[in-house]
């Protein structure tokens, strides 16, 4: 009779356990609009990301790289409520925890608001990431997306904020010795106006699959 007691009991707890598993299973999952912006540009160049709370913090830092169409040859580091994460490396006297530990869900976001991302320690590109809505994953979008945005990325190297302004002031004077050097080293394709979304998705498509 115990034993028959003792295996009811076993079936009974493995019955709410399956229950209890399948509402975790239903519960979607959030979806964070992220606003990224680089602090100082004027006209102020952003991006409207979508990204799920599943996300790797690696995974988030490519998606930066994409969108603003730089290539990830520089160091890295996020700053989340004064927790540092990126490149593994030591820098003076700070350390870089290592952002390929890290999800989204595990640094509470939402409730922090906003956050910063620092690339390229030597021109000091700086993106300041405001939360701007959580919703739900929706059946058939594809995530990472870029929603939004305005104005193309500071090219990969161009000096960081004051060459960059200097290069724009240039370029509209094409005729002149520097606006001539600045096109030659920029190439005809980059139009500092223009944010491509359908380039920049089927590039955060393939992140998807590296």
């Amino acid at each position: 009779m115990q034993a028959w007691f003792a295996l009811r009991f076993a079936f009974m707890i493995s019955l709410l356990e399956g229950s209890a598993a399948k509402v975790r299973k239903k519960v979607p999952e959030k979806v964070f609009a992220l606003r990224l912006e680089i602090v100082g540009t004027a006209p102020v160049i952003w991006r409207r990301l979508l990204v799920r709370e599943s996300m790797w913090v690696s995974q988030l830092h490519e998606a930066i790289q994409v969108v603003f169409d730089w290539f990830d040859y520089q160091t890295h580091a996020f700053v989340f409520d004064g927790l540092r994460l990126g490149n593994p490396v030591r820098r003076d006297d700070w350390l870089v925890e290592d952002d390929r530990d890290v999800r989204l869900s595990d640094l509470n976001i939402e409730q922090l608001g906003r956050f910063g991302y620092e690339y390229h320690f030597g021109e000091s590109w700086r993106v300041s990431a405001t939360v701007e809505h959580v919703g739900l994953l929706e059946k058939g979008q594809v995530y990472p997306h870029c929603a939004a945005g305005e104005r193309a990325g500071p090219p990969e190297d161009c000096g960081g904020l004051e060459s960059f302004a200097d290069m724009l002031h240039c370029i509209r004077e094409p005729d002149s010795e520097l606006g001539r050097e600045w096109l030659e080293w920029l190439g005809e394709s980059y139009d500092p106006q223009h944010c491509d979304l359908e380039k920049i998705n089927k590039a955060l498509g393939k992140l998807l699959k590296s």
